[in-house]
């Protein structure tokens, strides 16, 4: 028993082991400053995050700033074998970060990283085409502003792919559910960059391209599909902005402006959809598309108040390339603003009608199942199933509420900027 209470100590969290920096001067490696922490690691090292075998383990990995060239050190007090404890072993900490980087590329060797970084961090420039640049004010009272770009390339483009499977090895630790991306033409990619210039101390002009910088920041994946009968419905899919360069703004710069402006001037383009979004993105998402629909003679305060339309979703996709779904999501975000919420006919108007949006499913569902009953279908267990009319009331109830919530921190957000 004792024994195994000893081995309790040789298991570490990987998340409070585990750091990150990106590297742009060599002195980087040791300035404590840039330090950064992963979000999760099941994708990792399994579903409880969890590394056995070792005592006091550190994991550090650092990235070329720019190309995101790899370094992992991996070091430890003590390891479970060296307890000689018949049948146990220490899990294979390396290989499990081998797994998330493409053709094990990667150093173990700080001097061999610092020797890599410093010949390609100068000459490394952004992979594709520029399509969107922006400035964000310096932190603090310093006057300036950082610069960022944005490149758009395809999955075609072997050497942006080669660069690609290193940006997604951070994809592992800060997007749920993450997979790499297959080689396929129709996937195009929106990245990010921040243009610098090193410290002017060398005698160089103010300017001088030998002076000039890259540092990756992030991307967005984007799908064309196809959209019936000669249009593409591209998808956002994957949204990373690396931690360093969080609370700036980018995220939303690239779904309001960048990815939006570049499909906006197509003319075979449906509408612009999401997968999935986390909260944070639909968040965005529903702050931006609120923003614009709301000037749209579709949505005045009578016609919101008067129920969804297809002038609505009309308006809305033709201006800005809002799916249906979302149209309905920004409807009724831009009705509660304009619900008397003391006129107890009006509120209650208003959460009926989000109420039977959220009850469809289940009414569809019922609705089924009793088609499938005439029939002479045994449709027993099915109904067992499914929750009683009392239940579903107090979960939609519940359901209703969280929304709510969720739609007054949009409109909090857009009062905000009045």
């Amino acid at each position: 028993m004792s024994q195994l209470a000893d081995l309790k100590g040789y298991v570490s969290y990987a998340l409070d082991c585990t750091r990150f920096r990106l590297v742009r001067d060599e002195s980087d490696v040791e300035n404590e400053e840039l330090v950064f922490a992963p979000e999760m690691a099941h994708q990792i090292f399994g579903e409880s995050e969890s590394i056995f075998g070792y005592r006091d383990l550190k994991i550090e990995i650092m990235a070329s700033a720019g190309p995101l060239d790899l370094y992992f050190d991996i070091s430890y007090a003590k390891k479970v074998e060296e307890l000689q404890t018949e049948g146990l072993k220490a899990d294979d900490v390396e290989k499990s970060l081998a797994s998330i980087v493409e053709n094990a590329s990667y150093y173990t060797n700080l001097d061999e990283f610092k020797r890599v970084h410093a010949s390609k961090a100068p000459s490394f420039r952004p992979v594709g085409t520029k399509v969107d640049e922006f400035k964000h004010p310096l932190d603090g009272t310093e006057p300036g502003s950082r610069t960022f770009e944005v490149y758009v390339s395809s999955a075609e483009d072997a050497e942006y792919m080669k660069f690609h499977t290193r940006l997604e090895m951070f994809s592992f630790w800060y997007i749920d559910g993450f997979s790499r991306v297959e080689i396929d033409p129709l996937w195009l990619f929106f990245t990010v960059y921040e243009r610098y210039e090193l410290e002017n101390n060398n005698g160089s002009v103010e300017g001088d391209v030998s002076n000039v910088r890259y540092a990756t920041v992030g991307y967005v994946s984007v799908y064309q599909y196809y959209s019936y009968p000669n249009k593409v419905r591209p998808r956002i899919s994957q949204i990373l902005i690396l931690p360093p360069f969080q609370k700036l703004g980018i995220a939303t710069r690239l779904i309001k402006h960048s990815t939006y402006d570049y499909f906006r001037k197509k003319d075979n383009i449906t509408d612009i959809t999401f997968e999935e979004p986390i909260e944070a993105i639909q968040h965005i998402r529903s702050v931006v598309d609120a923003r614009r629909c709301k000037q749209l003679p579709a949505f005045t305060r009578e016609k919101l108040l008067a129920g969804f339309s297809k002038e609505m979703l009309h308006a809305a996709r033709e201006t800005y390339l809002i799916n249906p779904k979302q149209c309905r999501v920004v409807y009724e975000i831009l009705r509660l603003g304009v619900t008397d919420l003391d006129n107890e006919e009006q509120y209650r108007a208003y959460r009926l009608e989000v109420k039977k949006r959220l009850n469809m499913n289940y009414s569809r569902h019922r609705r089924d199942l009793a088609r499938a009953k005439k029939r002479g279908v045994d449709v027993t267990a099915a109904m067992c199933g499914l929750p009683s009319v009392s239940e579903r009331i107090e979960s939609l109830n519940a359901e209703y509420k969280e929304v709510e919530e969720i739609y007054g921190q949009v409109l909090q957000k857009l009062l905000a900027e009045h």
